[in-house]
């Protein structure tokens, strides 16, 4: 029967890989191995050409010169080596980088490939160098360069909250900063350098921890990371007065009549200062002069207020005038 022949012939083709004994796979796999690293040795002791990278390194002086961007850290070539040399150099096993020099800040940011024969071809043990497929290698060097700044809190930032008040000159330890880095970064840091408190809205004396957050952190340190901020706040007490206003600048012979008589003057002083203010000393005024001639207004002006009165405030912010 054709499936009787079938069977017989892939017998009769697989029997000879039957084991004969239970060391048989064994014996197959050693023979294999050996043959597969004979095969090997023989093609690594050849010769052959081939485009590959091979590490650079870039030496300098870094306490003068500092790279802005991540520098290069290899370079294509084409080259011819024993296969053994190519392979521990694909391996990276005991590879000297081929060093490039910076002596001085370089005028060009860039070097021609022709340019790193010389030192790629002493850095290659055992390999030789056919061309440099790079074209151009691009870095960008700058002076390194330390300078220092005065802190200061910003000074149009919120600090106290609503109806307390900052008391006293506001301290910053340390009151100043050194930054080191490429002079064009550290150049272009402000002097003084301005500080944001993270607290705001204080309703009592603090010593804030203040980060210092400035750009380009990843190539400009500072010698600090954060600075202490000592301010002390006080209650404030809100009060009002009123107060007539002075007519001042009206034409001789002229009779004139303010609506209303007197204005409402809103301030806020320190809790410990309420009872030594001479509240009295309010003057406000109102200039004839600067009449709106649409509606007949004038906008009083506070021209005196006694000392420790705070955040004042003028109501109505108008007063119309009537001529008799």
């Amino acid at each position: 029967m054709p499936f009787e022949k079938a069977r017989n012939i892939i017998l009769w083709f697989v029997r000879p890989f039957r084991p004969q004994t239970k060391q048989y796979w064994r014996v197959v796999l050693l023979c294999f191995v050996a043959a597969s690293t004979f095969w090997l040795l023989n093609a690594l002791n050849k010769s052959y050409s081939t485009q590959t990278t091979y590490p650079v390194k870039f030496v300098y002086n870094d306490k003068r010169l500092v790279p802005v961007k991540p520098l290069p850290e290899e370079v294509a070539i084409n080259v011819t080596g024993k296969g053994w040399k190519l392979l521990r150099k694909a391996l990276r096993l005991e590879v000297q980088p081929a060093e490039i020099y910076i002596r001085n800040l370089p005028r060009n940011n860039y070097l021609l490939g022709s340019a790193l024969r010389p030192a790629l071809v002493n850095a290659m043990d055992g390999l030789q160098l056919n061309f440099v497929v790079t074209d151009t290698l691009y870095f960008d060097f700058d002076s390194k360069v330390k300078r220092r700044v005065a802190l200061k809190l910003d000074p149009r930032q919120a600090i106290a909250a609503d109806r307390y008040a900052v008391v006293g000159p506001i301290r910053i330890a340390p009151d100043s900063i050194t930054f080191t880095g490429p002079s064009s970064m550290v150049d272009s840091i402000p002097d003084p350098f301005v500080l944001r408190l993270p607290e705001q809205k204080l309703t009592a004396p603090a010593e804030i921890e203040t980060p210092i957050i400035y750009d380009y952190q990843a190539l400009v340190k500072s010698d600090i990371a954060e600075a202490v901020v000592k301010v002390n706040v006080k209650a404030l007490v809100q009060e009002e007065r009123q107060v007539e206003p002075e007519l001042v600048n009206v034409p001789e012979g002229e009779s004139v009549t303010m609506l209303p008589g007197a204005v409402l003057v809103r301030y806020q002083l320190l809790a410990d200062s309420v009872p030594l203010m001479n509240r009295d000393s309010f003057k406000a005024v109102l200039d004839y002069a600067k009449r709106n001639q649409r509606d007949s207004t004038l906008v009083p002006e506070l021209v005196q207020k006694p000392a420790g009165a705070r955040n004042i405030t003028l109501w109505p912010d108008r007063v119309k005038v009537i001529l008799r």
